[in-house]
């Protein structure tokens, strides 16, 4: 076997089975899961229907690079949202069986082992699959914190020059998971100046971009950064996304990754040998979802209205904000954040995932600990519940 399996870490999630096991929450009250960042909107019809449509498509083996209506409709996406200009759908987009198995892949492909010690970049807390994706590919995981002093922003003086010598990927998440900090342009032109002095790659994953509250101004976008920094060729520069938030198809497992062409000819040779290949009929659904703006908005609309009624419950209680998007709430906790999780799910059968299962000691310090992140992914009344149980909870710890 290969011996780096031995170097993972359990998942976030099961560490929360094992911490709640054995706890008997209250049965006269139902339970509300708020752990997972797993959309629970109700798919639109538009998809449902485009999926069913192309059923026949099951009898076809699907090419690796996608269907060129699809990459078309991608490319489409992409100049509307971010204004690009001259992006070629055949060279710079290329689809994905979701960005979770494409973040890990990519690894594989960009890293090389037989350099001296290589090290891949992350945020902390993070979405996990960096880290293992770092680890089988030969790597070092090495941490950026995301703090609270710092406005869980990057925080560049934490790595040495002789860190980033070694560096080949650096991963970003902007929007991010959990804080939902979104990068500025000057956090872009700092980590392209970084990339084209050490010649590493940046792994964007933006599959949090279309979760916002003001239509009027979405989150920058790495590629919308590039362009207007003179970057038109998107070097050293791979973008994920997804339309598991944005659309509410968790399940469907679509997303694709769009940049620096010359790295997705060799991700896309990567993958004919991975058998990832989209199936025709997922690719049916996922050109009438990248087509389609409205039920987006319909799904922002219900999220905003989510956080329009919760986060003043949880602001008096925990004194957390709104983020800047996502759809997560990253709460400071007035006990440990395990301790905080656990008693919660015990005295008011309220799931949340505590910080430090997010996070790595880095720097002398757990960034996760201390916090627990809330996923907004139930309906309203659901969450609304859920924010007053929380509230009642924070209050009897404090003495209220």
């Amino acid at each position: 076997m290969n011996p780096n399996i031995d170097r993972l870490q359990p998942y976030p999630f099961q560490r929360l089975r094992l911490l709640l096991e054995g706890v008997n929450p209250p049965s006269a009250v139902p339970h509300i899961n708020l752990s997972i960042g797993e959309p629970k909107h109700r798919t639109p019809d538009l998809i449902r229907t485009a999926l069913v449509d192309a059923l026949d498509g099951l009898g076809v083996y699907p090419a690796t690079q996608g269907s060129g209506p699809l990459r078309e409709a991608i490319g489409a996406w992409l100049t509307r949202r971010y204004g690009l200009h001259g992006l070629d759908a055949s060279t710079q987009v290329l689809p994905v069986s979701g960005t979770r198995e494409a973040l890990f892949a990519f690894a594989q492909a960009v890293v090389d082992p037989t350099r001296q010690q290589p090290v891949v970049v992350s945020p902390n807390p993070f979405y996990q699959i960096y880290e293992g994706a770092a680890l089988l590919a030969g790597a070092q995981p090495h941490f950026l914190n995301m703090t609270a002093p710092h406005g869980f922003a990057m925080d560049w003086s934490q790595i040495e020059p002789a860190v980033w010598e070694r560096t080949q990927l650096l991963y970003v998440c902007s929007p991010g998971n959990p804080t939902g900090t979104v990068l500025s342009m000057a956090d872009w032109k700092a980590i392209f100046d970084r990339a084209d002095t050490y010649g590493f790659v940046i792994a964007a994953d933006e599959c949090y971009s279309e979760l916002y509250f003001d239509e009027e101004t979405p989150p920058l976008g790495a590629l919308q950064a590039a362009q207007a920094l003179g970057r038109s060729d998107y070097a050293r520069l791979v973008v994920f996304s997804s339309l598991s938030k944005r659309s509410s198809v968790p399940g469907l497992r679509s997303g694709f990754v769009a940049g620096d062409a010359r790295i997705l000819a060799k991700f896309l040779l990567y993958r004919t040998y991975h058998g990832c290949a989209m199936s025709p009929a997922v690719q049916a659904a996922s050109i009438a979802a990248w087509s389609d703006e409205a039920h987006v908005k319909t799904n922002r609309a219900l999220y905003r209205r989510k956080y329009e009624a919760v986060t003043p419950v949880l602001k008096a209680a925990l004194g957390v904000d709104r983020p800047p998007a996502g759809f997560y709430l990253w709460a400071r906790t007035p006990l440990p954040d395990t301790d905080f999780a656990r008693q919660l799910y015990r005295d008011y059968n309220v799931t949340v995932l505590p910080g430090s299962f997010l996070a790595r000691e880095a720097h002398g310090i757990n960034p996760g600990q201390g916090f627990v992140r809330i996923a907004l992914v139930a309906d309203e009344p659901s969450c609304i519940e859920a924010a007053s149980r929380i509230a009642e909870f924070a209050g009897k710890i404090a003495g209220r």
